[in-house]
């Protein structure tokens, strides 16, 4: 990597890092904070041949006799992320990495591209929520698995799905306007979250936590964001230039949400209500 190479550290994102991973396969982001990026310029015009150079490492991981790595190849001229699958050769488990180069921007916040450098702040949300909430986003995960991933096929021509991200914040919005009880009902949760998705265009979901209204640059930005027309509007909440899952196959999904179905139902076979959390 002669010049390009540099030190950096590797902040976990993901199931894996948020606590939310699923058993026998799971996800996690890679962060790599490098010091040769010494601002976004950099990290936009090399960051293509330091992907190249962590596929190159990887390659040579393929030799290890306990782990496979399956390497899944970009159609991108200049990547901003290398996704490969370790599989262990003894056990039944399995990680889906994606690696991202990034520059260390939390002092001086800027746009969704940059999202990455966000990892951090992404991650401790969702660490630090309640033991049963993180429970209710592994099964809107489990769910997302089960009935979307299937269909990924159909949309290599078109929008991408939703990503995981979204479906996380959702979960953590869904208990947050609906219920905030520590013993809550996982089913009446799990229904609130499909009910969410199914009105995905009514939706404008945003926390104040890393930035808000009191500066008044921000808060002209942060008006200028709800007012885009995008469904739905989910905004990263420690970029507030992301908006996450623009672009993304939300119809799918939302057809994929059958409330009907047997887990939104109550024993006795009545439909479950979800709780009120859907904007008015």
């Amino acid at each position: 990597m002669g010049e390009r190479r540099g030190t950096g550290d590797l902040p976990g994102g993901g199931s894996l890092g948020k606590g939310t991973s699923l058993k026998g396969g799971s996800d996690a982001d890679l962060v790599v904070f490098l010091s040769c990026f010494k601002g976004y310029s950099d990290q936009e015009t090399t960051r293509a041949a330091i992907i190249k150079e962590i596929k190159r490492m990887l390659e040579k991981c393929q030799q290890q006799k306990q782990f496979e790595v399956s390497i899944k190849q970009s159609r991108w001229p200049n990547p901003r992320v290398l996704s490969f699958m370790m599989s262990s050769k003894t056990l039944d488990e399995s990680i889906e990495f994606d690696m991202l180069p990034a520059c260390n921007a939390l002092s001086t916040p800027r746009g969704g591209e940059f999202s990455t450098c966000f990892t951090e702040l992404q991650r401790d949300f969702v660490v630090d929520r309640r033991t049963k909430v993180k429970s209710l986003i592994r099964l809107v995960k489990y769910w997302y698995k089960q009935h979307i991933r299937p269909y990924k096929e159909y949309l290599k021509r078109g929008s991408p799905c939703p990503p995981q991200y979204a479906l996380e914040l959702l979960s953590v919005y869904a208990w947050e306007q609906g219920s905030r009880d520590r013993a809550f009902d996982m089913a009446k949760g799990f229904r609130t979250v499909l009910e969410l998705i199914r009105h995905y265009k009514k939706l404008s979901v945003y926390w104040t936590i890393n930035y808000n209204f009191a500066d008044k640059l921000l808060e002209r930005f942060l008006h200028r964001q709800l007012q885009k027309d995008r469904s739905p509007l989910i905004l990263d909440l420690a970029d507030l230039m992301g908006i996450v899952g623009e672009g993304s196959s939300w119809d799918l999904v939302a057809w994929a949400c059958c409330c009907g179905q047997r887990c939104c139902r109550k024993p006795a076979g009545s439909a479950l209500q979800p709780w009120p959390a859907l904007p008015q």
